[in-house]
């Protein structure tokens, strides 16, 4: 008992003190939700006379487009285009809704599709579309597949799962309303993305695992692995001159505020980018320690290190693959064009359009893969002070000799020869 209160107070005195920082942090960054320094113009308003209505398409249809009357009328050939004809929420007649070409040529509005489009009949006279294709109404499918993933997770996971869903909202609650409005204000990046992640990462673990001492320390390891990753990320965006050159919405952003920093929301996505991979290490990193040692109580710090290390290199190895396939198939339509222009791949991959992508896998990785072995030192550390330790000769619980066998068994070296305090253990039992 004693070397258990010893081990949660080393845990406390490390884990509270950052907290306290983190709170403190939290509150002098905290965003003031003045948005006055910021002009942009929202894509979805509207001008007066102007609507946005929803229908069903009922029929689609290749014919002269609509917005190809001017030229009719100066004596030219009208364009063919796929008109819509859909049947508006509001009510009335089916209306000709001009679809563009990208989304005729892959045939993507058919039949019985929910779209919401732009009315603009009441500006215009005589001249172009008074209907034009704007989006798809996607609200029921994407409930539809919520809903199927929370059933799965419930279902699989339980409780657990369920305070895992809940903890994901929370952590979507901070970056909504403290590291992104606080990007927009010109708040510090680097700290406005550590503060963050350090919130988020507390509430994720804790809410979804538990207080306990296997919780706290994935948590140490992942805030090891937060840090080199900060450092990593914040040396990277200047070193690799990342400033989000050629991307439109960087410059919307620009132009939008003279506060905004291109650089810095780069390095803040750098770091949030790894955390959902991170957590996801330390904790079954963490969990191995515990598991490996509740087979085997006996094992030496050295050998459940390194067992448990083992576990960790598979886990690094097939971890750097998620990673790195996550980002390509979110990029693939970039990777494509890039793939188009006549550069060597080195060209490429260290291009203005791909150098991103790169540097956020590399750093991604770097900060998992260290992140593995300091969460392992540290949970075979504090097993070893918390666990529970089996005694020897009257206090077994009347285990079986074959059970207790192959708990050391499980634990032998490769050469076949036990640890010494496996064989001490054998010795007083047979005494």
């Amino acid at each position: 008992m004693g070397a258990r209160r010893r081990a949660n107070l080393l845990l406390s005195a490390i884990l509270v003190p950052l907290g306290i920082l983190t709170v403190i942090g939290m509150i002098l960054l905290w965003p003031s939700g003045d948005r006055s320094n910021v002009t942009i113009a929202n894509p979805y308003a509207t001008a007066d006379g102007v609507s946005i209505d929803t229908g069903e398409v009922e029929r689609i249809s290749l014919e002269d487009c609509p917005s190809s009357q001017p030229t009719v009328d100066a004596g030219g050939v009208a364009q063919q285009c796929q008109v819509a004809y859909t049947l508006p929420d509001a009510g009335g007649a089916a209306v000709p809704v001009e679809v563009s070409p990208e989304l005729a040529r892959a045939n993507a509005v058919e039949p019985g599709d929910r779209i919401r489009f732009l009315n603009l009949e009441g500006v215009i006279q005589g001249g172009s579309a008074p209907y034009i294709f704007m989006d798809f109404v996607r609200t029921i499918p994407m409930i539809w597949l919520a809903v199927l993933y929370a059933v799965v997770v419930v279902a699989v996971a339980r409780w657990r799962g369920l305070r895992a869903m809940i903890g994901l909202v929370g952590a979507l609650i901070v970056l909504a309303q403290f590291i992104l409005p606080g990007l927009v204000e010109g708040k510090p990046p680097l700290l406005l993305a550590l503060v963050g992640s350090v919130v988020i990462m507390i509430g994720v673990l804790y809410f979804a695992h538990g207080f306990s001492a296997r919780t706290s320390t994935a948590l140490l390891g992942t805030l090891f692995g937060l840090s080199i990753t900060a450092l990593l990320a914040a040396w990277a965006t200047e070193s690799i001159y990342l400033f989000g050159v050629g991307d439109e919405n960087a410059y919307a952003l620009v132009n939008a505020s003279g506060d905004v920093s291109i650089s810095g929301i780069i390095m803040c996505g750098l770091i949030i980018s790894g955390l959902g991979v991170l957590n996801d290490v330390t904790i079954t990193q963490s969990s191995a320690v515990w598991e490996l040692y509740e087979l085997a109580p006996n094992t030496s710090a050295r050998r459940l290190f390194a067992g448990a290390m083992r576990i960790g290199r598979d886990h690094i190895a097939s971890t750097v693959y998620t990673i790195a396939f996550a980002y390509a198939g979110a990029a693939l339509p970039l990777l494509i064009l890039v793939s188009l222009y006549e550069r060597t791949v080195l060209e490429n991959l260290t291009s203005g359009e791909l150098a991103e992508e790169v540097v956020r896998t590399l750093v991604g990785s770097i900060g998992l893969v260290l992140a593995i072995p300091a969460t392992t030192l540290i949970a075979v550390l504090v097993v070893k002070a918390v666990g529970i330790t089996r005694q020897t000769g009257h206090d077994d619980g009347g285990q079986r000799p074959a059970a207790l066998a192959a708990e050391s068994a499980a634990v032998q070296p490769a050469s076949g020869n036990p640890p010494a305090d496996t064989r001490s253990a054998r010795r007083d039992r047979s005494g």
